[in-house]
């Protein structure tokens, strides 16, 4: 892969960052706003109020958990591509087992094994659908081969107008 086929690492970590705590604002959000509205007194207003305190209690908590965990992922893969002088799915299948377990360090060596196995595995099952996604789609866009000898593949493509 070419390594700059992705902004410098300085700017991906800051880029990844913000695009972590946007998914987990925003996801948290909704999330939060269903929960409050299900956990409120009933009626209308209460339970739009709560759902409301809800998103503004723990939205930013969860945004910010969410820009911890990219930038310690996107700063381990810079590193990686940095020492590996390669960009590949390992890096990321690498960085993914590392921040796991390293955000459970507090938990203890059995935590931060079974974080690190879990990361690990997430990103390898998200980098092997997107290999996958993009081998399906560039068979697709394969060209045809022509027989010159065959004069059915002379004509226009199949489903076009004569």
């Amino acid at each position: 892969m070419d390594e700059y086929s992705r902004e410098p690492c300085p700017w991906r970590i800051v880029d990844d960052c913000g695009g972590a705590f946007t998914m987990g604002a925003i996801g948290g959000a909704v999330f939060q706003s269903i929960k409050g509205f299900l956990n409120a007194p009933s009626g209308v207003n209460r339970r739009f109020v709560g759902s409301l305190m809800a998103i503004k209690q723990r939205s930013p908590i969860i945004a910010g958990n969410f820009a911890v965990w990219g930038s310690m992922f996107s700063t381990i893969d810079c590193t990686l591509v940095h020492f590996r002088q390669k960009e590949d799915p390992w890096n990321s299948i690498i960085s993914g087992a590392a921040t796991g377990g390293i955000l459970a360090a507090r938990n203890g060596l059995p935590a931060m094994a079974g974080s690190a196995v879990i990361g690990g595995t997430l990103l390898a099952l998200i980098e092997g659908i997107g290999i996958l996604l993009t081998r399906l789609a560039a068979d697709e866009f394969k060209p045809r081969i022509l027989d010159p000898n065959d004069p059915s593949q002379l004509g226009p493509p199949q489903g076009y107008p004569s």
